[in-house]
């Protein structure tokens, strides 16, 4: 990392922390509610429409899926009464626990289920979730109780899949006001929307499960890591998420779990100044992943191992190496595609990952240092998913720490490898075309030769420039009690305090 954007960025960490001192007494937080400052205001509370972190945040206590995993990953029954069982190769059964409503007063039933599912692999709703739910073709009501899933090929991670497709309420969730005041079947029920402030959620009284410890839950958005941290240091919040490493010894408590996220540069193949591999490569060798690592995450963070794919998820491939950093080698690169001078215009966003912004600055800077004009853009979160998700203008690149809480190789390599589909940025079709056999193949082995396949020349064709393997880190009040789940998820019926 360049010395002056290092000094840089000690001199904001130092500020944050002092103003984080000097705060004076602490607010006094609602006994039983909890506080949680989250990165960015959601675009939607509607659950299936946008790839939004902050809209999870929220949208994970109002509604449920069919199956959800415990806080070590394993899938087990949510709103299924039981496992699902697999009826032929391209059809799944689930069985659905009776007696469930939406807070609107909608039944949860079969027919729910079919709503949920129709809506959001609808190419008209243009979800931008579907790299999760790359084979679901329909869902069919058996009865009340009853409904089958269809695929279009055998689909080995359907269960994995139907643990992220939230249930909607079937009339309702056409209403165009759902995404402003939801209905869903989770522990809890939307009270206020304060937009550019803050949501509160209060306890579903009708919950159909176990009765959470928790009132209410208030989320504030708050974009700089600095301000989260003297929120928490003040008393004002109970939770933060993405806390710098830096302040894990400041904090009232400090919890660091291994997560599922990888962060990443999308690299536009087609447009001009990238299309050239030796541009694309030169972009890789120019980073210094390790000294990434260990300045920005003072080692909770381990340089990626030339692939998207999180080390814990099937297909990742074991025999691609950590990215050589070799900026003498880039620079000659850069001269040799006849680049030098040109402008690659770089866009990411602030406050919805750790140390976000300040990886994208600093790829930025190592990218300067090899003789290229770099033009970076921060947008608001809305603009980013916009630019993140449009197919046809692509940036030179793009920014995203990409998560894998399916654990398989398919919703990484589709979000960011598959040609035409999310974000990716390549023309590969013969690509895209392994990725969809991949996706389909139930024959284990052939299915990670597949993967293999794929990284492979994801890597040698530096499609990507994937950065570093995240830990997720979280700062807590004294007061409160909760156990990280592997896939982030804050689920707040998982928690508690004590007074």
């Amino acid at each position: 990392m360049n010395a002056p954007y290092r000094t840089a960025l000690r001199a904001a960490l130092s500020r944050a922390l002092v103003s984080a001192l000097l705060l004076g007494t602490a607010l006094p937080l609602h006994a039983a509610g909890v506080t949680i400052a989250i990165g960015s205001e959601p675009t939607t509370l509607d659950p299936q429409q946008r790839d939004d972190g902050a809209e999870r945040a929220v949208t994970d206590n109002i509604f449920e899926t069919l199956l959800e995993r415990t806080t070590d990953g394993t899938l087990v029954p949510g709103l299924a009464a039981e496992m699902p069982s697999q009826i032929d190769d391209l059809t799944w059964e689930f069985k659905l626990k009776p007696g469930v409503t939406f807070t609107n007063g909608e039944p949860f039933d079969a027919a729910s289920v079919v709503a949920s599912v129709t809506r959001i692999i609808d190419p008209a709703y243009n979800s931008e979730q579907m790299a999760y739910f790359g084979t679901i073709e329909g869902a069919e009501a058996v009865d009340d109780l009853t409904v089958h899933i269809q695929t279009s090929g055998p689909d080995p991670v359907l269960p994995a899949r139907m643990y992220w497709m939230k249930m909607v309420p079937t009339t309702y969730a056409a209403d165009e006001q759902f995404g402003r005041a939801p209905a869903g079947t989770g522990p809890y029920m939307l009270s206020e929307w304060a937009p550019g402030e803050g949501i509160t959620l209060v306890r579903n009284d009708s919950y159909w499960g176990e009765v959470p410890e928790i009132d209410d839950v208030t989320y504030r958005f708050i974009g700089e890591a600095g301000t989260r941290l003297s929120g928490l240091m003040a008393g004002e919040l109970d939770l933060i998420r993405n806390l710098y490493p830096e302040f894990a010894a400041a904090v009232p408590k400090a919890i660091t779990t291994q997560g599922l996220e990888t962060s990443t540069l999308i690299l536009s193949t087609a447009n001009p100044v990238m299309e050239d591999p030796k541009v694309r490569r030169a972009l890789n060798l120019a980073i210094d992943r390790s000294a990434l690592a260990e300045s920005l995450f003072v080692g909770n963070a381990i340089p990626v191992h030339g692939q998207l794919v999180n080390p814990k998820s099937f297909g990742f491939n074991e025999s691609l190496p950590q990215y050589a950093y070799d900026p003498e080698a880039a620079r000659a690169l850069i001269e040799e595609a006849g680049a030098t001078g040109k402008t690659i215009t770089l866009v990411g966003e602030s406050g919805r990952w750790l140390k976000d912004r300040e990886l994208i600055e600093a790829v930025g800077a190592y990218w300067s240092e090899i003789g290229l004009d770099v033009d970076i853009h921060i947008e608001e979160f809305g603009e980013y998913l916009n630019q993140l998700f449009d197919k046809e203008h692509r940036p030179d690149a793009i920014f995203v720490t990409n998560s894998d809480e399916l654990l398989d190789a398919d919703r990484p390599l589709t979000a960011g490898l598959e040609y035409n589909a999310s974000y990716a940025s390549n023309v590969d079709e013969e690509m895209a075309a392994k990725i969809q056999a991949a996706r389909t193949e139930t024959d284990v082995e052939a299915r990670k030769a597949l993967y293999a396949e794929i990284t492979q020349k994801a890597f040698e064709l530096d499609y990507l420039a994937p950065l570093l393997n995240q830990e997720d880190i979280y700062g807590l009040s004294e007061r409160l009690e909760w156990t990280p789940r592997i896939d982030a998820k804050l689920l707040v019926k998982e928690m508690s305090v004590s007074e």
